[in-house]
């Protein structure tokens, strides 16, 4: 019985090796030294002021233990381990918040999406995927509040490069909810791409209206297609 419990623990740390060597956390990785300030700041400014106290220590906490510590995002907690990372005004600060009140906010970050559970317990924890603010709903709509088209006046667009400035391949991405608007799949930082709606061969500009939101597959199968012909393509009468 135990060589077969063995067997099993094995398996179960094969599968987790997997998931958290998958291409997005291999991109996390390569390029976390210059995004991090960037995704601290998202986090700061559009998911903290949304979350309670405890909701943003623990979620503080388990950042800290994935993306900044490992450069992955996945991170194995368990209920009593989190005791610790802030007292209460309830007890002091050797006892830590109760185990209702670590329990409670687990659910709370789970039920509003910044992070998913990705396994059962075991005797270590739970194994959870914490999500970083474009992957967030919540954030994801803040981000779309401030993200404003420019003041054609006093902002010209013809003369501003959406395309090959990283401040403003942001505010598209933000525009769009890092969405692909072509299949709207669900993108992230490190995986979202820009394609031109009148493709540059074309005559179409870098301007803010003739840029959008695309994931790899549909910006690499569109390539120099006009907008109506490639929809006209991937979705035939």
């Amino acid at each position: 019985m135990s060589d077969e419990i063995e067997q099993i623990r094995g398996l179960l740390s094969t599968l987790e090796d997997r998931i958290t060597t998958s291409p997005e956390d291999a991109a996390l990785r390569d390029f976390a030294a210059l995004e991090l300030p960037e995704i601290i700041a998202d986090v700061t400014d559009y998911l903290m002021p949304q979350l309670t106290p405890y909701e943003a220590s623990v979620y503080f906490y388990m950042f800290r233990h994935s993306i900044i510590g490992s450069g992955t995002q996945y991170v194995r907690v368990s209920v009593s381990g989190l005791r610790h990372i802030v007292s209460s005004a309830r007890a002091d600060a050797a006892s830590g918040i109760s185990v209702q009140l670590v329990a409670a906010s687990l659910k709370q970050l789970v039920d509003l999406g910044v992070i998913c559970k990705q396994s059962e317990p075991n005797r270590t924890g739970t194994l959870y995927k914490v999500l970083i603010p474009e992957e967030i709903e919540l954030c994801r709509l803040a981000m779309k509040s401030e993200a404003i088209k420019p003041d054609p006046i006093l902002n010209p667009q013809s003369e501003v490069d959406y395309y090959n400035v990283r401040e403003n391949r942001t505010l598209i991405f933000e525009r769009d909810g890092y969405q692909c608007e072509y299949c709207r799949k669900q993108l992230t930082r490190f995986t979202a791409t820009l394609d031109h709606i009148t493709p540059v061969s074309q005559g179409g500009g870098n301007e803010y209206d003739n840029v959008i939101t695309a994931c790899r597959e549909c910006n690499s199968r569109k390539t120099g297609k006009a907008l109506g012909d490639f929809l006209a393509d991937t979705n035939p009468a």
